[in-house]
């Protein structure tokens, strides 16, 4: 009984008595209440704290004053549970490019990135009632490349990685229980982050093979939210191909002059359109940009232009095609979201989220086999000439240089110097006039690669960019070990 009214008392800290980060309770929480003990422990609060701190005042830890009696009376044993997880709190709530956050730290943003994805609509679709089952034939114990992928996995922000040759899965490694297990298995929903700009585009070719857009050619002068925007009356394909002319508005993100959120996913492309920055905006020579605003302009424009049956065509990609084994979904803006992610907006606070408004964001939720099932869907379109797989190679065909200031090889954005329709292409030491392959890259280290010649896939999910991709996914892919 005592270890029962024991537990309904706790109270969840922070693992670190001085850090700022409200997620962390939850997290607390989530480790004690899920039974995963040994990340928490109990401590004497008032011991804990530096004595005479605010947050030691907080917890009456001076004693507390009997109004009637002015006898003071101290806490006893104020035993409540915190982390006992090391933990680096990164600012704006992601790991930062170039870091090498410890096993702990991946753990708790792992969480953190759960969280948030959660609360966002979605627009997508259910499994498929025949899901397609890999045949296996895994690589001897022996392999290098499956000896690096196992030390990246226990060394790494590694969560997943799958090899796809031959027609098999040759290599099928998952984060072991105690690095990322608890919290990652076959059947959790990642996010794609970058990665969705390309299933962006593989939604977009079905949409043109459907005839509701007539070819990449397009010109998008018939959605009146483009309207007094730079973006009206452009080819699709420039927009594909990140070149529409707006590298005066928008970088990586929107120059909003600190008026409202520069990233584009935190309002609808009616506000962006209508309220932002495009407002009047009036087109520039046309020059590879990448811009996260541009990925959700065409999948909210493929909803506009399939007169209803978005729905339909999601299920013919991902249900039908690509035989899902759990649901897959677009992220989209909610009245929520809108809330919560413009705070300190100074344009609108909130506003009501409408479908014909753009809320859908090119971020994808799947799981690892999912995201296996869609690139080799798009492998087959490639190899059976099928309508979908001549949009394939027309993208890949109009690609266009990037033009990068920066290099870096262990980066699959950044080793490729070419861009076709929202996929990385020419990549060091891969000529793109002589081999087929084209990459998917996003944030966390979120990595597809396929060989359109050879017929291979590596797939990786990850918490962060701190693997070796350059030895487990480009070696792989140019010399198949």
């Amino acid at each position: 009984m005592k270890k029962i009214i024991f537990i309904l008392s706790l109270v969840f800290l922070s693992t670190n008595v001085f850090a700022n980060d409200a997620k962390i309770n939850e997290f607390t929480d989530w480790l004690f209440k899920n039974g995963h003990t040994q990340y928490v422990k109990e401590v004497d609060i008032c011991k804990e704290y530096k004595k005479y701190s605010k947050e030691w005042y907080d917890s009456h830890c001076e004693g507390i004053i009997n109004p009637f009696s002015q006898q003071v009376s101290y806490p006893k044993g104020k035993m409540e549970i915190i982390s006992n997880l090391d933990i680096n709190f990164y600012k704006y709530g992601e790991i930062p490019w170039g870091s090498k956050p410890n096993r702990d730290t991946a753990l708790y943003y792992l969480y953190r990135g759960q969280e948030v994805e959660s609360v966002n609509d979605r627009a997508g679709s259910i499994k498929s009632d025949n899901p397609y089952k890999f045949e296996i034939s895994l690589r001897a114990e022996d392999d290098k490349t499956l000896k690096e992928v196992r030390k990246a996995m226990n060394k790494t922000s590694m969560l997943s990685y799958l090899l796809y040759e031959d027609g098999k899965i040759t290599i099928d490694e998952i984060t072991p229980k105690d690095r990322f297990g608890i919290l990652y298995d076959n059947n959790t929903v990642h996010t794609s982050a970058s990665v969705g700009k390309s299933l962006v585009s593989y939604v977009t070719g079905h949409a043109i093979c459907e005839g509701y857009i007539s070819s990449i050619d397009h010109k998008l002068n018939d959605w009146e939210l483009l309207e007094n925007t730079l973006f009206y009356d452009q080819k699709l394909i420039d927009l594909l191909n990140m070149a529409a002319g707006h590298h005066q508005y928008a970088d990586f993100n929107i120059k909003t002059g600190g008026l409202y959120p520069s990233n584009g996913n935190k309002n609808t492309i009616a506000f962006h359109m209508k309220d932002g920055v495009f407002k009047n905006s009036k087109k520039s020579n046309s020059k590879y940009q990448y811009t996260n605003l541009i990925s959700s302009i065409v999948i909210n424009y493929v909803w506009h232009k399939s007169d209803g049956n978005f729905q339909d065509l999601l299920d013919k990609v991902f249900k039908e095609k690509a035989k899902i084994e759990n649901d897959v979904w677009f992220e989209k803006n909610n009245n929520e979201t809108i809330r919560r992610e413009n705070q300190n907006n100074k344009i609108k606070k909130e506003y009501e989220v409408r479908d014909e408004d753009g809320p859908i964001r090119y971020s994808v939720q799947a799981t690892r086999y999912d995201y296996l099932r869609i690139a080799k869907a798009m492998l087959d379109d490639w190899q059976n000439d099928t309508c979908v797989g001549k949009y394939l190679k027309t993208i890949h065909e109009r690609r266009i240089p990037k033009n990068n200031k920066w290099k870096d090889d262990n980066s699959l954005d950044l080793n490729s110097r070419s861009y076709a329709g929202h996929f990385h292409t020419n990549f060091s030491g891969i000529s793109s006039k002589k081999r087929n392959v084209m990459g998917m890259s996003g944030y966390g280290g979120q990595s597809i690669m396929i060989d359109f010649d050879l017929g291979r896939i590596v797939v990786i999910n990850s918490i962060h960019t701190d693997y070796n991709w350059k030895k487990i996914a480009h070696s792989v892919i140019k010399e198949g070990k």
